[in-house]
């Protein structure tokens, strides 16, 4: 399972507000209601490459994979998107396990933050789950809380998040609190380097995380025995970079660095593209 670093993977700051991700939704895409997911396909023969599968985190949607699923189609990749409920490990894993279980064939799972957790869990002892791939993520260790180990030592934390709590209150009369980031701050935090306009959008649709979430504790650890990933980003707000190096350790991922925000996949979707592509080729 253990792989090499291949060194950094490097992108000018001037590239980085240039790299905006589209914000469409590819034409092909159509809802798949009983997954939870999207399917996108161009009418290549869908066996000769592997499924990959895309796990967005807190605080996103899977419209933030758009640049990435344009990209993979073209070159020939089936994919899903997972609607990630953000309602806590055991409910994300499930809905993540539900996509998995609707595909024949190899998969490459993608996750990115939190998602990275529920990949972490959803693609345990899946033996079609051939890679891992994870941007900027969460990587707990069974037994661990989904946010990981506490104990990581960061040289320069970041202050707290501008967090907005909203309380909701189910027909039941059940109530949840979800976080999510206030949106004057969310690109400054969240997108310091993808476009304003499309920064501003994905403040006003940022998708909350359930305030007790990251309370899981991760039952599984697939990344013990399904070769792994990681694209730390450098520029990070929401997980200290330091944490993200750490977290590659122990998967003994193939690890690269990229010059870039939390929003990874929608700053550079060319270079997480890549990176999938690079893990479907060496494992599908």
């Amino acid at each position: 399972m253990s792989r090499p670093s291949k060194g950094l993977l490097s992108v000018g700051a001037a590239a980085l507000v240039a790299a905006g991700a589209a914000v469409a939704v590819p034409a092909a895409a159509a809802p798949n209601p009983s997954a939870g997911a999207v399917t996108t396909h161009v009418g290549q023969t869908h066996q000769e490459k592997p499924t990959v599968v895309l796990v967005h985190g807190a605080l996103a949607d899977s419209s933030s994979w758009n640049g990435v699923i344009k990209r993979l189609t073209h070159d020939g990749y089936p994919v899903r998107a997972v609607a990630n409920p953000l309602r806590g490990l055991p409910t994300d894993a499930a809905a993540a396990k539900d996509v998995l279980r609707s595909i024949d064939g190899p998969i490459v799972l993608v996750g990115h933050s939190c998602g990275g957790a529920v990949a972490t869990e959803a693609a345990a002892g899946n033996p079609d789950v051939k890679a891992l791939v994870y941007l900027a993520a969460l990587v707990p260790d069974k037994g661990e809380p989904a946010s990981g180990p506490s104990d990581i030592p960061v040289e320069h934390p970041l202050p707290p998040l501008p967090g907005a709590q909203v309380t909701t209150v189910a027909a039941d009369g059940t109530k949840s609190v979800d976080t999510c980031i206030k949106q004057e701050q969310f690109a400054k935090r969240f997108a310091a380097c993808v476009d304003p306009v499309t920064a501003a959008a994905m403040a006003v649709t940022q998708r909350p995380l359930d305030a007790r979430a990251n309370q899981s504790t991760t039952t599984a650890a697939a990344w013990h025995d399904i070769p792994s990933y990681y694209l730390t980003a450098a520029k990070d707000q929401i997980i200290e970079p330091e944490k993200e190096r750490c977290f590659a350790k122990p998967a003994k991922a193939h690890a690269e660095e990229i010059h870039s925000s939390h929003a990874v996949m929608v700053s550079h979707p060319g270079a997480v593209t890549r990176l999938i592509e690079e893990a479907a080729r060496e494992n599908g």
